[in-house]
């Protein structure tokens, strides 16, 4: 099915470092003036054809092609096809292709009426272990409120980290783990074909822990990550668990749109995911935006109870 999201221009702050998976910038600005590939990498468009350029490292990238146009908008969910190449081949098979720079449509949403804001940018107050770096929320975070049904936004931006290999789980990891229990995976899993057979090195994780599936549980309808260093949106409603005394009656259900794409509707859940799904259920449980080490970023987070 063919969907459409708006495209802008976004700009942003902060940081560069050196960790275990080679440099991480977590700041475009530093990111442009210290990295050239992150000046090639990105989305492309060029009549019907979209291209998404993922930076390797050391003037190396991956290339998936789209018919039609770019994930949720416009591509047909043909076959992606790949290519790899260094500068200079990756500008000539982009030649005449329009960069293209695309924000989620619910990017910078107002909290609705009557929505308990999380975070604002002014205090970390929400949280347990909450650590506010340049105005943005670290992962690593924990909600103090328990919650059951409701709807939520969250803004979150990825590292550029151009030397860890794509699908690699220290590529940006984090997740939006509900209950402590089910977990929207979060990751730099732009460009990857989540037809984990079809792309041409080995990954190094499943598919199904890459951003935007439940982990372990169950793959996006799309990938719509997009490029590290863009503000990124959630929209989640979930439905909690249903119980009669301790005897889970119904199972919990979750619906996420991603970049303004629906990427999963109305998916029931019946047990927790990945580690989440050793653990009991329950009726209310906090928020955890999940910490595993990597600089990444959330603000915007307002929630409604349902």
């Amino acid at each position: 099915m063919k969907r459409a999201l708006a495209f802008l221009l976004i700009t942003t702050v902060a940081v560069t470092a050196q960790t275990k998976g080679g440099p991480t910038w977590t700041d475009p600005d530093k990111a442009s003036e210290e990295n050239a590939d992150f000046l090639v990498q990105g989305e492309y468009r060029r009549a019907d054809t979209g291209y998404q350029v993922i930076a390797l490292g050391k003037g190396q990238f991956h290339v998936s092609v789209y018919q039609g146009g770019l994930p949720g908008a416009g591509w047909d969910e043909s076959t992606i096809a790949q290519e790899r190449g260094d500068t200079a081949a990756i500008k000539k098979l982009i030649d005449g292709a329009d960069r293209i720079e695309r924000k989620s449509p619910s990017l910078g949403k107002e909290p609705a009426e009557g929505a308990i804001v999380l975070f604002d940018g002014k205090n970390a107050d929400a949280w347990k272990g909450g650590k506010i770096t340049e105005g943005f929320l670290e992962s690593g975070s924990q909600t103090k409120q328990t919650f059951g049904d409701f709807e939520m936004h969250v803004e979150f931006r990825l590292p550029f980290k151009p030397e860890t290999t794509p699908s690699s789980q220290d590529r940006g990891n984090s997740g939006i783990y509900i209950q402590n229990r089910y977990e929207t995976q979060v990751l730099d899993s732009f460009g990857l074909d989540l037809d984990r057979k079809a792309w041409k090195e080995k990954p190094e994780s499943d598919s199904k822990q890459w951003c935007g599936c439940l982990y372990k549980f169950k793959l996006a309808d799309t990938n719509m990550c997009l490029p590290p260093l863009r503000w990124q949106t959630y929209d989640i409603t979930f439905t909690a668990a249903r119980f009669e005394g301790e005897k889970k009656v119904k199972n919990a259900r979750i619906t996420v749109i991603h970049n303004g794409v629906k990427i999963h509707d109305d998916v029931e859940l019946p047990k927790g995911t990945g580690v989440g799904g050793t653990r009991e259920e329950i009726p209310k449980g906090p928020i955890v935006l999940q910490g595993h080490g990597n600089p990444v970023r959330y603000r915007n987070i307002w929630l409604k109870e349902l």
